[in-house]
This record gives C-alpha cells, sequence and structure tokens, in this order.
C-alpha cells in the first residue's frame, strides 16, 4: 500500500510538473510572425521566402514545444516603418505574437525594434544589414543574425583597399541601411590608406540610375561602391554596364543577394567579388537545406535572409524548450547560451549585444564559362571568421551588454 501511495505520490508529481512547464506557454500557443518585403524591391531576399523558411524550421522542429502548438502568421510592411510598427503592436496586443522574425529594410526594423523591445519581446533580424541593431540602438531582446554592415565592409572593401584601389565614390541607398553601410566602408578605407572622392545618395526604388553613374564616372574613383540592395543594385550595376563604366573601372557591390547576382548578366557582373553569409552549394549541409526549400518555392535558390530566417526560427524554439517557458528574458538567456551551429551558422554564438558572430564568406561571381547550369552562381574564395568579421563587442558601445 504503501508502495502504491508513493508510485502513485511521483505520477502526480511529475503531472504536475508537466502541466507547470505547459503553463508557462503564454495563451498556450507560441505565436512567430514574420514580417518583411512581399511585394517590393526585397521581396525576392525575404518575402515569401523568409516565411517558408519559418515555416520550415517550425516543421523540423516537430510543430510544437513544450506540448503546445507553434504557429506562424506574416504580414507584408512594404519597407515602411510605419506600416510596420502598426503591424507588429497589432500582432503583440491583438494576436498574442511572441516573436517576430524577418524585416528587411532597416528603416522599418528600427521602428519595429524599438516597439517589441518596450514590450520586452524578442525581435530575431534576420535581414537587415545596419548594425544599430547591436550598437547605439541595441537591445536584450534584439537578435541580429544573418549580417550586417561592418561584416560586408571588412569582407569586400578591406581587401580592394589594400590592392591598391584607393579611391572610391559612393551610389547609396538614401536610408538608414544604406547610410550606415556607406559609413562604416568610408571607415574602413580611411583606415587602410584610400580616400572616398564622392558620393550620391539615391531614393529606395529608384528605376533610372544614368545621372548617378554619370556623376560618378566623372569622379575619377578607382572604385565605384553600390551602398544599396536589391533591385536598386542590379539596376545600378545594369546602368553602369550600358555606359560602358564597368570597363573603365571596378564596380563593388557592398551587398548582393544571391537571386540579384543570377538576374545579372554574367558578361557584367562576372568576376566581382562580394561578401555574403551563405551560400547554397557550399557544401552538402547546405545543398541539402537549400534543396528542400527550392521544392517548396518553385526551384528558386535561397538568398542569405532565408537560411537565417531558418536558422533563427530554429535556435529560438530550441531556447523555449531549454527554458521551459516562451518568456522573452529566460529565453533570450538560453539563446545566448547555446551554440549556433546548423547548416547556415558555422562555429557561431548569440552575443550579449544580440549579434550573432558566425564564419563569413568571401565570394566571386562566376564567368558564363564557370558555371554549369543557371544557379551555379558564386565561387567562395574564403572563409571569413566571424572575429574577423564582425565588430567585436567592446567597440560597439552597447551599454547593458558592457555593463553586464
Amino acid at each position: 500500500m504503501n508502495v502504491m501511495r508513493k508510485t502513485l505520490l511521483i505520477s502526480a508529481m511529475v503531472a504536475a510538473g508537466t502541466t507547470a512547464q505547459a503553463a508557462n506557454v503564454s495563451d498556450d500557443v507560441v505565436k512567430i510572425g514574420v514580417l518583411g518585403d512581399m511585394s517590393g524591391v526585397y521581396a525576392d531576399i525575404s518575402g515569401q521566402g523568409s516565411v517558408e523558411a519559418v515555416k520550415m524550421a517550425v516543421e523540423d522542429f516537430g510543430g510544437t514545444v513544450l506540448g503546445k502548438k507553434i504557429e506562424v502568421v506574416h504580414a507584408d510592411d512594404q519597407n515602411k516603418p510605419d506600416v510596420g510598427s502598426v503591424i507588429a503592436r497589432k500582432w503583440v496586443e491583438e494576436e498574442n505574437v511572441d516573436v517576430i522574425n524577418g524585416a528587411v529594410a532597416s528603416s522599418v526594423t528600427g521602428a519595429v525594434t524599438k516597439f517589441m523591445s518596450s514590450k520586452e519581446k524578442i525581435t530575431l533580424i534576420a535581414a537587415s544589414a545596419s548594425h544599430a541593431f547591436t550598437t547605439k540602438a541595441c537591445s536584450p531582446f534584439n537578435a541580429h543574425w544573418t549580417y550586417d554592415v561592418v561584416s560586408l565592409a571588412n569582407g569586400t572593401v578591406k581587401p580592394m583597399v589594400q590592392s591598391g584601389k584607393k579611391k572610391w565614390f559612393f551610389v547609396t541607398a538614401d536610408y538608414a541601411f544604406g547610410h550606415a553601410l556607406e559609413k562604416v566602408a568610408t571607415g574602413v578605407i580611411s583606415n587602410n590608406g584610400g580616400e572616398v572622392v564622392g558620393g550620391v545618395r539615391a531614393p529606395l526604388g529608384t528605376t533610372d540610375f544614368s545621372s548617378y553613374i554619370l556623376q560618378a564616372q566623372s569622379s575619377g574613383a578607382d572604385v565605384i561602391a553600390l551602398a544599396n540592395a536589391g533591385t536598386d543594385m542590379v539596376n545600378a550595376l545594369k546602368t553602369a554596364a550600358e555606359f560602358g563604366v564597368t570597363d573603365m573601372v571596378d564596380v563593388a557591390g557592398l551587398l548582393v543577394f544571391t537571386p540579384n547576382a543570377q538576374a545579372l548578366d554574367p558578361a557584367v557582373a562576372g568576376g566581382m567579388k562580394l561578401t555574403t553569409g551563405f551560400y547554397w552549394d557550399m557544401d552538402d549541409q547546405t545543398r541539402e537545406w537549400s534543396k528542400r526549400y527550392m521544392a517548396r518555392m518553385d526551384g528558386k535558390i535561397p538568398a542569405m535572409p532565408h537560411a537565417g530566417a531558418y536558422s533563427s526560427t530554429m535556435h529560438y524554439l530550441k531556447a523555449v524548450e531549454a527554458a521551459g517557458t516562451d518568456e522573452s528574458k529566460a529565453v533570450m538567456a538560453k539563446m545566448k547560451e547555446m551554440p549556433v551551429e546548423d547548416f547556415f551558422s558555422r562555429n557561431g554564438y548569440l552575443r550579449k549585444d544580440g549579434r550573432m558572430v558566425h564564419d563569413m564568406l568571401q565570394v566571386r561571381i562566376k564567368n558564363a564559362d564557370e558555371r554549369r547550369d543557371g544557379n551555379d552562381i558564386f565561387a567562395i574564395e574564403q572563409i571569413i571568421p566571424g572575429k574577423d568579421a564582425f565588430l567585436k563587442l567592446e567597440e560597439g558601445g552597447c551599454k547593458f551588454a558592457l555593463e553586464s
């Protein structure tokens, strides 16, 4: 009888523990919001691809965590900060969203992270480039995953200046991301003995780059740096080629995604060197995941934000499981405690300031005669250790991280 009572007592304690753990999942569901550009200049490198990547992570995790269902919702932020912040507020206050992934335009991410931090909710920044989110606008609730302007500049600009390309001219996207990329790249140029001889700023979504390229052409620069991305970068480079500028000076794309490189004629883009956080054809791990992604996306190859969206979501869910709750502070503590090692991240870890440090890749866009098919875009030339690619913690000025 005593044995029976003891067994029943243990069973009751286990059941109570399980119930208590389950009760730590708010609203009995873990809800992930995917925010991004679904129809604009960044749709190819974010958009539905990021939604599918997050869904893949949820499915691979098993669809539940701590015995509770995982749900995914998504919306188009239209690359507008006010739209993004309104969606974030509605999601958190009315629909009980626990975490937001995605957000491409750094201006949108700035508005969203500010709101999310005020609500003590985590933002998984898988697509934005500005390094502000781990420096001047850092937050205990930001996890900046895939890349940033510092890693791009260190990977692309520094070796070009050191090779003798000393004079630079910028064609810059006229908003937070472009400004940050130009500023950081300028610092790298100056620190390595180069100089900036001029620059112009073009509104997001510019279709006619003629006047900007003509100014760059007349500047006497050794390198025209495109501090923009998406279709803006593609249009600017095409214009430079049409004017014959690419035959006279180097044109450096400071942020080039695989879908954009794929859209460019190899006769125009072949030989260009750039930095990326992920390449689908790097090894067996990346190819296996990319094959599954492509099956869901009508054969389209993934860009690094898509891989980053998957990786950050999977790490978040593992942290929820390890913490036994979806409470943000506990989850973030686990995210920073656990290593990030998967098909996307090599030697990865989430730093105190929210920067996910991992190896980056310096690649070259292949010429036409090097390509085996339409998806064969990059040749990997160098692996850049994360410690060399990203801004060091002590240099970022993130107050809470330096004090903790």
